[in-house]
């Protein structure tokens, strides 16, 4: 929900560019270790993020968040901010925990994609200081597939179909949905390998499914990947094996 559920932090004005504007300064920010937030339809999601600041200000609720636009339009449902991490007089380390949790609070498919990062610290007394950092956070919604080779087994030589369905969150319905257009990787793993390896590109149909045809020529698993985009996540199916006698 865009603005934040557990109102801890209020925005002080639109985010300016550049550190230490209102005697504050945010260095070392990180959110999620720079990798996008992947979100489902069901599970909350908790995402670290860190950063440092230094003023001489007596000060309180420090904080890293989204937004796009103006300060004020903001996406977390909660954010936990630890105590302050001493690095010298004036100069504290924190760690932060933002949660995502879509089946609890309203989301929107027009919030996944880029959003930027901005640090923000309330002063005791009233005033307080908010700085774009002039990071990009990608949010993105969670995809599915799925996957299903046959016959099983299969003489050396024959046909085998790989089917499937590529699937991504709907935050608005809080269902996974088809997931139409998506060009999809089939993937081999002859048993006794560690890696897969990529055998052909599938488009997915209006319908999301998946659908192609091989050669069998060993044992081994199938499985379905793919890589993602701005606004959906990656995801691989589990494998599916087949003997080849």
């Amino acid at each position: 929900m865009s603005g934040g559920a557990a109102a801890l932090f209020t925005a002080v004005a639109a985010v300016p560019a550049g550190a230490a504007e209102g005697g504050v300064s945010f260095t070392r920010v990180q959110v999620n270790g720079g990798k996008p937030i992947v979100i489902g339809v069901s599970k909350e999601v908790a995402v670290p993020a860190s950063f440092r600041m230094a003023t001489t200000h007596k000060w309180k609720w420090p904080a890293v968040f989204l937004y796009r636009g103006k300060a004020d339009d903001r996406l977390w449902h909660a954010i936990e901010t630890s105590d302050c991490i001493t690095v010298s007089s004036g100069v504290c380390d924190f760690k932060e925990t933002m949660y995502f949790d879509p089946s609890e609070w309203d989301m929107y498919n027009s919030e996944a994609g880029a959003w930027k990062v901005a640090a923000e610290v309330h002063f005791q007394g009233g005033g307080g200081d908010t700085d774009d950092e002039g990071l990009t956070a990608y949010v993105k919604r969670n995809s599915r597939l799925f996957v299903n080779a046959s016959p099983e087994p299969v003489s050396k030589g024959k046909t085998i179909t790989v089917t499937g369905k590529v699937t991504r969150a709907n935050w608005e319905t809080r269902k996974y949905v088809s997931y139409a257009g998506r060009l999809v990787s089939l993937q081999f793993k002859p048993t006794g390998s560690a890696s897969y390896t990529t055998v052909k590109k599938v488009y997915a149909n209006g319908s999301g499914n998946l659908r192609t045809t091989v050669k069998a020529s060993k044992t081994g698993t199938w499985r379905w990947a793919y890589y993602g985009n701005t606004t959906t996540g990656p995801s691989t199916s589990s494998g599916d094996n087949v003997v080849v006698k």
